[in-house]
């Protein structure tokens, strides 16, 4: 018996076969899940990808900035979900900062602009995603948020880490609204891996060679599967009463000083 049989989820962040949305799907799927993946885009893109999972999932296309794609999601996802359309699990794995608002000086520097599509994107979706999925959820189903650990300044993450700020906030407050409905929101603190997400981060290098030697159990930043291991640990119903929480990934860096 899989940890997450008979489960249905919404995966979306899908890039790449190295990306932790993929990773986490693929292990649902060995875990029992039944998997439908959003992309942004390079549709084709990830519908290649999606054939590359143990069981090919359907994919469809999700920009959580445009409220007519929000407002259908619903409608479009259903045909995938069986004969008693349901969500028990939906995965946040969505980022994004222009250029402006990371590196050197981009904090001082950015434009509004560059900041708002940050936040939008990078926090204020996970509302959107949630309110979208909502007519689908009910009692016992999990929203999981994809998070860096944003509790103090990072190198070069600059607006970025000020989205994850927000994030972190809208998933506590997202738990105290949607708790009264049974619908657990939870956010995954992942320590840094090695993905186009992080490849597009100036600095990112930075990390490298400081968190394997900082994390008390180490850290392969070339090894996503941890981290989406603890992804379907918190889609799963092994963790019933947590929701408002960041469950750190990170191999404990976050518990130690320098």
């Amino acid at each position: 018996m899989g940890l997450l049989d008979g489960k249905r989820l919404l995966i979306t962040g899908v890039i790449t076969d190295a990306s932790l949305a993929f990773h986490s799907a693929k292990i649902a799927q060995e875990q029992g899940a039944e998997v439908v993946l959003t992309g942004f885009g390079r549709m084709r893109l990830v519908e290649r990808i999606a054939m590359r999972l143990p069981k090919p999932a359907p994919v469809v296309e999700l920009d959580v900035s445009d409220q007519e794609q929000l407002d259908s999601l619903v409608e479009r996802i259903t045909p995938h979900l069986g004969d008693e359309p349901r969500l028990d699990g939906v995965l946040h794995s969505i980022g994004f900062a222009p250029a402006g608002a990371l590196g050197e000086g981009a904090f001082l520097n950015a434009r509004w602009e560059d900041v708002a599509t940050t936040i939008q994107v990078s926090a204020y979706s996970l509302k959107s995603l949630a309110m979208a999925c909502k007519p689908l959820l009910g009692p016992g189903s999990s929203i999981v948020g994809m998070d860096f650990d944003n509790r103090q300044a990072w190198p070069a993450y600059d607006w970025m880490g000020v989205a994850k700020s927000a994030l972190e906030s809208v998933t506590r407050y997202l738990a105290r609204d949607l708790g009264r409905d049974g619908i657990r929101v939870n956010l995954v603190a992942a320590g840094p891996v090695k993905t186009m997400a992080a490849k597009s981060i100036p600095g990112f290098s930075a990390f490298e060679d400081v968190w394997d030697k900082r994390a008390p159990l180490g850290w392969d930043m070339n090894d996503p599967v941890p981290v989406a291991k603890t992804v379907c640990a918190a889609l799963s119903d092994w963790m019933p009463t947590t929701t408002g929480s960041m469950i750190m990934a990170d191999g404990g860096v976050h518990a130690v000083g320098v």
